[in-house]
């Protein structure tokens, strides 16, 4: 696995788009896909389980971010990040995305999201972790072998946060820098996806207006690019 998973490393940020454009295209969203008696359900729930992801990935970035995000493309870490988030949970930002991409398969509604995508993510995870925790006692040793004995892998320890926090300031603006993109894409993935889902299972007819629609794009739009503007300008630093 670790071998794979520093094969898989290099090509992280591209798999999810990727396998979530090959799952649309075996199967469109609708409420006939799986589960149609519990359509509003599973929308709702996916919508909640989505934005925990991303609460999670907001959280652990605004309290102590990781540079762990590869050097040239290959596993790297400057130093052991082992406050913040990071004192309750080893890998908190995937657990994020795995709990956007479950969130995402339940509003999609479709077979090919449940059965090829969150598999095929889980494994990219697992495979990703076991490269990443293998260069980490190479280079850290004893002291990331303790951290390993003391945090869980994948499930957050829930007690204890504000011991874990104490003296730490929350960083708005490194988050609205390191996650702009993740959010606003999350929005409009879920907002898309579920607007789709409803044509697909009921036509036009709870939709709002294609004039509000354009109206929500353009406007989704002009915020994503005055962010994107305000950070690439230097104005927002995190």
């Amino acid at each position: 696995m670790t071998q794979i998973g520093q094969f898989l490393f290099r090509y992280r940020n591209a798999l999810g788009p990727v396998l979530f454009l090959i799952a649309l295209g075996l199967s469109g969203p609708g409420y006939t896909s799986v589960a149609p008696q519990w359509g509003t359900t599973l929308s709702i729930a996916g919508v909640i389980l989505a934005l925990l992801g991303q609460f999670l990935r907001i959280l652990t970035i605004g309290y102590e971010y990781i540079v762990r995000g590869g050097k040239n493309k290959q596993v790297y870490a400057s130093n052991l990040v082992q406050g913040g988030v990071f004192a309750h949970c080893r890998n908190p930002l995937y657990v994020g995305n795995i709990l956007m991409a479950i969130g995402l398969a339940l509003v999609v509604h479709s077979y090919a999201f449940v059965l090829l995508v969150i598999p095929a993510i889980l494994f990219t995870y697992a495979c990703i972790v076991a490269a990443e925790e293998s260069y980490l006692l190479g280079k850290f040793g004893s002291e990331y072998s303790e951290y390993m004995r003391r945090v869980n892998r994948w499930l957050p320890r829930l007690t204890g946060f504000a011991e874990s926090t104490q003296g730490m300031r929350f960083n708005w603006k490194r988050v609205l820098v390191k996650e702009y993109n993740t959010t606003f894409t999350l929005l409009a993935a879920m907002l898309s996806l579920y607007w789709w889902s409803e044509y697909s299972a009921h036509g036009g007819v709870d939709l709002p207006s294609s004039q509000a629609i354009v109206g929500i794009f353009v406007a989704w739009v002009a915020l994503y690019l005055s962010v994107r503007a305000l950070k690439k300008s230097g104005f927002i630093k995190g």
